[in-house]
């Protein structure tokens, strides 16, 4: 008997494609097991059932090349796609594997091979075979780690900024799903690393095996996340500010807020000024809330951010400690302490480091401040106020003459201890051991990069995290390829 909330993989899939904005190209991930392979032939049912809804199906196997019989098992998977004149490709990951974390690496290289898939077949979404069990067992372990109540697996997750990834069936059984295989005659490949007790989930997917009807039906859990998404938008507009692209300020009044809200807010913010890609642990947020709400000016670090109550509201910069220098060769590309993204188009190597951890004067240095906001005027607050007895960093010279930028604090400026904390996180280029010109800098492309969602963004963050792009000056997030959730129009 399924469980509770759960519903037939037929009506799923039919469910899903009426909720589509069309036309639509859909890249299936098919990895040979039984979910990926009844998400496969459903779609395909459906879609050929329905061609006014102007679908079309394209898959990809993405072979991890961890064990021996998976380049065998691609191409039976291949050769299914065929029969059914879908086209398909198989991606392979290639290179070293890492010794340890093998099942997360595996997950980030799956989830780049299938976008660039998706790219290299026309598609714009991806749709994945994880099920209502895979929900419960998710749940289940996070529920062993904390208290907080979790929202699981997301059914829908903007990948690395450039696809969405859907999961049609995830309130669907798996055993349903083989029924439906069964009925049809069709076989499937059953991964010997399911079964393998070295992996957590293998080890509670046992445990639950005989109890998938107690599962939790977390659609509650999903409006709650929704609503505070959107609360979180509506309190970055009122009570957040971002000076130079590099110092957040929260208003007095936005700490006053409600304090599931707070909570939310400062965590993301934390993790974005951090470059962490999640929010401080839960001891860590109690004591920042804490902090902030106890209106006594000082300072606290967590999550790599100092955080900095004054009487005008709360500041965030990224703390100086553990920021490493990234170096691009010409034509590359990657992501600096978890905060920029980093194009080099120079016909040379450039390194990225932290303004204030180079030994050059600072003088000679051109910190990048990428929104192109221009520094705010410091130095009205005074520091005496802070209780903590922690050195201020080392004096920057030129680049504290911000007087002649208009204000943008209150009560006269930002404070200037804060301001050369963020000044000192800001990234630096250099060349051969020289800071590059001001031409140079021209050449390299430095965006803000959000590490809690620009690889991976739940569309119960997407409200919150659009809000962001937009006080960063970033592009959007491109919105979600559905024209309704559960029936209620998006």
């Amino acid at each position: 008997m399924s469980a509770e909330g759960t519903s037939s993989p037929r009506l799923a899939i039919r469910q899903f494609l009426l909720s589509l904005q069309c036309p639509a190209r859909i890249l299936v991930a098919v990895s040979g097991g039984s979910d990926s392979i009844g998400l496969l032939l459903l779609l395909d049912e459906a879609v050929k059932a329905a061609p006014h809804l102007k679908i079309s199906l394209c898959a990809a196997t993405v072979d991890h090349a961890l064990r021996a019989g998976s380049a065998d098992e691609a191409r039976e998977v291949a050769a299914l796609c065929a029969s059914l004149g879908i086209p398909h490709t198989v991606a392979i990951w290639q290179g070293d594997k890492p010794k340890t974390g093998i099942m997360a690496a595996a997950r980030e290289a799956r989830y780049s091979l299938l976008a660039e898939a998706a790219e290299a077949l026309g598609a714009n979404l991806i749709v994945t075979g994880h099920t209502f069990d895979d929900q419960h067992e998710t749940l289940r372990m996070r529920g062993m780690r904390t208290e907080q109540v979790s929202s699981g697996i997301a059914d829908a997750v903007h990948f690395d900024r450039r696809v969405w990834i859907l999961r049609p069936l995830l309130f669907s059984t798996r055993a349903d799903i083989r029924t439906f295989l069964e009925e049809r005659g069709v076989p499937w490949i059953d991964d010997p690393s399911n079964e393998d007790a070295k992996y957590e989930r293998v080890r509670m997917r046992r445990q639950l095996s005989a109890d998938l009807a107690a599962g939790m039906d977390v659609r509650p859990t999903w409006e709650e996340r929704l609503a505070l998404s959107s609360r979180g938008g509506e309190w970055l507009d009122r009570h957040f500010r971002l000076h130079g692209g590099l110092l957040g300020h929260v208003m007095p009044e936005g700490l006053s807020e409600d304090r599931a809200l707070v909570d939310y807010a400062l965590g993301r913010l934390a993790a974005v000024f951090g470059g962490q890609p999640f929010a401080p642990g839960r001891a860590q947020m109690e004591r920042v809330l804490a902090f902030a709400a106890g209106g006594e000016p000082g300072r606290m670090t967590a999550g790599g951010v100092v955080f900095d109550l004054r009487r005008d509201g709360l500041y965030l910069v990224r703390e100086s400690r553990g920021i490493l220098p990234l170096v691009l060769q010409p034509g590359e590309a990657g992501v600096w302490d978890g905060r920029f993204e980093v194009a080099n188009d120079l016909p040379f190597d450039v390194k990225i480091e932290a303004a204030g951890m180079t030994a050059q004067p600072r003088s000679s240095l051109i910190p990048v401040l990428v929104t192109g906001i221009q520094p705010p005027r410091v130095g009205a607050v005074i520091d005496s106020t802070m209780r903590d007895a922690s050195p201020a960093p080392k004096d920057l010279g030129a680049l504290d003459s911000c007087d002649e930028h208009r204000n943008e604090g209150v009560g006269g400026g930002l404070p200037k201890a804060a301001w050369k904390r963020a000044i000192a996180s800001a990234p630096a280029l250099f060349a051969g051991g020289a800071p590059l010109s001001e031409e140079s800098v021209r050449m390299v492309e430095l965006t803000p990069y959000f590490a809690p969602f620009d690889r991976f963004l739940t569309r119960f963050d997407f409200i919150f995290a659009n809000r962001l792009s937009a006080v960063f000056a970033t592009a959007p997030y491109a919105g979600l390829p559905l024209r309704s959730i559960d029936g209620k129009t998006i």
